[in-house]
């Protein structure tokens, strides 16, 4: 490799400038090389992580150009400071949707697809890393055909997972807290350079659910409201609960409530309406995924309390008649993330609004 080029590589590494300095070429390459192993492992370089069966996969230094399965991803390299390594990203956010300091920079980052990407434009985007939020495309509406490991690597793109949304079905026991969100932070930080921004970011979300804990630790778990979590965009023919392995079910029970369906063992399940009468639960959210717009989630939440208002099996619950409705976006709470922690909060303040302020 000719020194001008390692000279590029060396500044983007933070390296002395006097690595790209006189000598012959050979020389150059081998203190360049030399260098470019030492900052890597300053930066803690190798890192090898796992995917939801346990297969590794090991980075020798930071990812460039990286393309996110979701927004939840992408905010959450945002949050990283890696928001300029962002080349593209499948299910965009909606207007409205991201945090207000992060929102002009979200905007910018391309659309591979407005739903999950397409194989070959996510093959093709010259991405050496995809971040997947989702256990599998082939699962996601308007997917198609995933992309196979070997055409993966074939295309020379690094495939991780979320591993707390991703591997949620292979969790063991119950998931009562954000322990695997914030080991995803972590891990993502640790993949991007970005280890030391990833620990203030974990900091500062335990202590907003530890504060909501403290708050609320003189409630009996029997008096905790039930909770139910309507995914409206499941359908309504037949309701699909949130089971005791889903992310939101860590989200309702460290906001002080009681999951209806927390017994289910797995991430989702589908009931019968039927259920959700006999569990006849205190508070009812209302899961809508993002739109694009406010104006159309706004949209979305009515048509979701309405049709719970006119549905004959839902019309009397208690929930219902008292118009104790939650408007939280899907993904806040079933995709865990930097502000999975504020989602927390946001609940508990609307349940227990004497105790959590």
């Amino acid at each position: 490799m000719r020194p001008r080029v390692w000279c590029g590589v060396l500044g983007l590494l933070a390296l002395s400038a006097t690595a790209c300095g006189g000598g012959g070429a050979a020389e150059s390459d081998g203190a360049a090389a030399d260098g470019a192993k030492a900052s890597a492992s300053a930066a803690g370089f190798p890192v090898s992580v796992a995917d939801c069966e346990g297969a590794k996969t090991t980075f020798d230094s930071a990812p460039r150009r990286i393309v996110t399965s979701n927004a939840s991803a992408l905010e959450t390299l945002l949050w990283l400071g890696a928001g300029d390594r962002i080349a593209g990203t499948g299910f965009p956010p909606g207007k409205g949707t991201m945090p207000a300091e992060l929102a002009e920079r979200a905007a910018k980052v391309p659309v591979l697809g407005k739903t999950v990407i397409p194989k070959e434009k996510l093959l093709g985007s010259g991405a050496d890393l995809y971040i997947d939020s989702f256990s599998s495309m082939k699962n996601m509406s308007g997917a198609g055909d995933a992309p196979t490991p070997r055409e993966f690597a074939a295309a020379g793109i690094k495939h991780v997972f979320l591993r707390s949304s991703a591997c949620a079905a292979q969790q063991k026991g119950p998931r009562t807290d954000l322990s695997g969100v914030l080991a995803d932070i972590e891990e993502l930080g640790r993949i991007t350079g970005t280890s030391r921004r990833a620990a203030q970011l974990v900091d500062g979300a335990r202590k907003k659910t530890d504060a909501v804990r403290d708050a609320l630790k003189d409630v009996p778990a029997d008096k905790r409201p039930s909770y139910f979590y309507f995914d409206f965009d499941a359908g309504t023919k037949q309701p699909l609960a949130v089971c005791d392995k889903q992310v939101a079910n860590a989200v309702i029970t460290l906001a002080g409530a009681r999951n209806v369906f927390g017994g289910c063992d797995g991430d989702f399940k589908p009931v019968g309406w039927e259920d959700v009468v006999a569990k006849n639960p205190d508070w009812i959210q209302l899961g809508v995924h993002n739109r694009g717009s406010e104006a159309a989630n706004a949209k979305a939440f009515d048509q979701a309390a309405g049709f719970l208002r006119t549905f004959p099996a839902t019309k009397g619950l208690t929930a219902v008649k008292e118009n104790r409705f939650l408007r939280i976006g899907a993904e806040r709470t079933t995709i865990g993330g930097v502000r999975s922690a504020d989602t927390v909060r946001e609940i508990a303040h609307t349940i227990h609004p004497d105790r959590v302020k």
